[in-house]
């Protein structure tokens, strides 16, 4: 079994964290949302194991379709074992369609519910919904059938959503043959679960190499949110539906939790690694497992994951939800002006863009009519009055915004890209006072949530306009382009290789930690490529 997680309270950053634990004994103070920097979780000010004490109940949700009643058995008897009062949580079995409908155990002491819903293919994320709507609790946490959990499972991950607010809580789980047990076993065993398969071969966590790079989910890397499985997590209710919830149109195996990750992380939520909720997978990895159905959900998942480990990169794709929301004040610029600045954008190597064309109020006038003639067939681009780009495109990850009164050189997407690094924000002050800026859309979105900037939440760079490559302007304010404006000087940006993103990883690194941590990551890189090939 791996090591535990040392106690976030030995953390020297515990001492920055204000406003999520009460400094008073016995006064609890309702959760907060997360305010640190990127998603170092070690900032959090966090009770200690043997200081925890329990204020707020709990739903355990467990979709099953055909489970097995031993095995189905033998989860419930470890639930019996939790050290939380087990007057503080439910257990809410979602059937998805099981023939014959699944019925309520009558062998356990534990309060559980059984409710169905109709089979509609792979129905997991919709079981997770299901049960949602049935839990009583606002503490969420989700738990496969087939999983044997540890004692302090619960606890592990209670302990944070009696803190955090938006936090997304991640355990861990290994595989384990049980032939000859059943649920007595599990219920009067005289130790922990990993006491009693220490004689048995185990499969390590799948996700410890995820660990290893990103230093346990505390480094600036975009993918964090790839480490979190949908069969051992934690959520608060509230912030489940902030994020929308599972996604239902994902009716085959694969990549729903991934999906459910990546919105919590994009809407700033906190992924914490907790691994003292530990689980045991009921049998050892199966390597037989449908593949066609997972590279088909996986195609499915490039559209709505925006990161560039789902997506390909050759010019001309159209995908749901963008990496990139560029906005450009349109103001009363005039329309010339605008359409140009819009067209250098859509030239941009990084085509994987919307544009929002933000018009000024007040009605049709010819301005907004020009804007829409030019662009309206163009499913990339949106003329609108002035609104938040990110209540349209919440999980798009990066967030710019432009004025209309400058002309860029094409390469202006991926130059604030490059520039911003890992940073959170990255802004430019144009020679006439105008601002351009990039976000991180999760910085955003938790900006929003605890009253702060996005400076808040980690590094902001500033860009020197000269980087920018100002394009010629136009020669008048009304006056059209002519030919030499509109050839624009700057040569178009090739896409980074693999070689060159991972020198950009080198750079970025911040400290022996994280430079530990990648190193680590290599290793174990290396050491499961020479294992392939054995």
């Amino acid at each position: 079994m791996p090591d535990r997680e040392s106690d976030a309270a030995d953390s020297p950053a515990r001492a920055s964290a204000d406003g999520l634990v009460s400094k008073e004994e016995g006064n609890p103070v309702p959760p907060q949302p997360a305010s640190v920097q990127y998603n170092d979780w070690r900032q959090v000010a966090l009770p200690a194991p043997e200081a925890f004490t329990p204020t707020r109940p709990v739903s355990v949700i467990i979709p099953s379709y055909h489970t097995p009643t031993e095995t189905l058995a033998m989860t419930l008897a470890a639930l019996e074992t939790q050290t939380y009062p087990r007057d503080m949580f439910e257990v809410v079995i979602v059937d998805d369609g099981s023939e014959p409908p699944l019925t309520r155990p009558r062998s356990t002491p534990l309060d559980v519910t059984v409710v169905r819903q109709e089979r509609q293919g792979f129905g997991v994320a919709r079981a997770r919904n299901t049960g949602v709507r049935a839990a009583a609790h606002d503490i969420l946490l989700f738990l496969d059938g087939d999983r044997l959990v540890e004692a302090v499972w619960l606890a592990a991950h209670a302990r944070w959503h009696h803190v955090v607010s938006d936090a997304l809580t991640v355990g861990f789980c290994a595989h384990v043959a049980v032939d000859g047990m059943d649920a007595e076993t599990i219920r009067s065993r005289p130790g922990s679960l990993a006491d009693l398969f220490s004689t048995r071969p185990v499969d390590p966590p799948r996700i410890a190499g995820h660990m290893i790079r990103t230093n346990d989910l505390t480094s600036r890397d975009d993918g964090v949110f790839r480490g979190v499985t949908g069969g051992n997590f934690g959520i608060g209710k509230d912030f489940y539906h902030l994020v929308g919830g599972s996604d239902e149109s994902f009716t085959r195996w694969g990549w729903e939790d991934t999906e459910l990750s990546y919105r919590a992380y994009t809407y700033g939520g906190l992924l914490v690694p907790v691994r003292d909720a530990f689980a045991w997978h009921q049998g050892r990895w199966n390597e037989n497992k449908s593949r066609r159905g997972n590279l088909i959900q996986h195609e499915k998942a490039a559209h709505v994951i925006a990161h560039r480990g789902f997506r390909r990169t050759q010019p001309g794709r159209i995908y749901t939800v963008p990496q990139y929301v560029v906005s450009i004040d349109a103001g009363r610029h005039p329309a010339d002006r605008v359409i140009r600045t819009t067209a250098t954008i859509l030239a941009d190597c990084e085509h994987d863009l919307v544009v929002i064309i933000n018009a000024p109020t007040g009605g049709e006038d010819e301005h907004v009519a020009r804007l829409r003639e030019a662009f309206g067939p163009d499913p990339r681009v949106r003329v609108a009055p002035a609104g938040s780009p990110l209540d349209e495109f919440p999980t798009a990850p990066f967030q710019i915004a432009l004025p209309a009164n400058a002309a860029f050189a094409k390469g202006l997407v991926h130059r604030l890209r490059v520039r911003l690094g890992s940073a959170v924000i990255a802004t430019s002050v144009l020679p006439d006072g105008s601002h351009v800026s990039i976000t991180r859309a999760w910085a955003l979105h938790r900006a929003r949530r605890t009253g702060k900037t996005p400076a808040d939440f980690g590094e902001a760079r500033t860009i020197p306009p000269a980087k920018l490559k100002l394009a010629p302007a136009l020669p008048s304010a009304t006056a059209r382009a002519t030919d030499a404006d509109r050839a624009v000087s700057a040569e178009p940006v090739g896409y980074p290789t693999k070689w060159e993103r991972f020198l950009d990883r080198t750079r970025n690194l911040r400290g022996s930690a994280e430079a530990w941590a990648f190193l680590k990551w290599v290793a174990w890189c290396c050491r499961r490529t020479v294992h392939r090939h054995e």
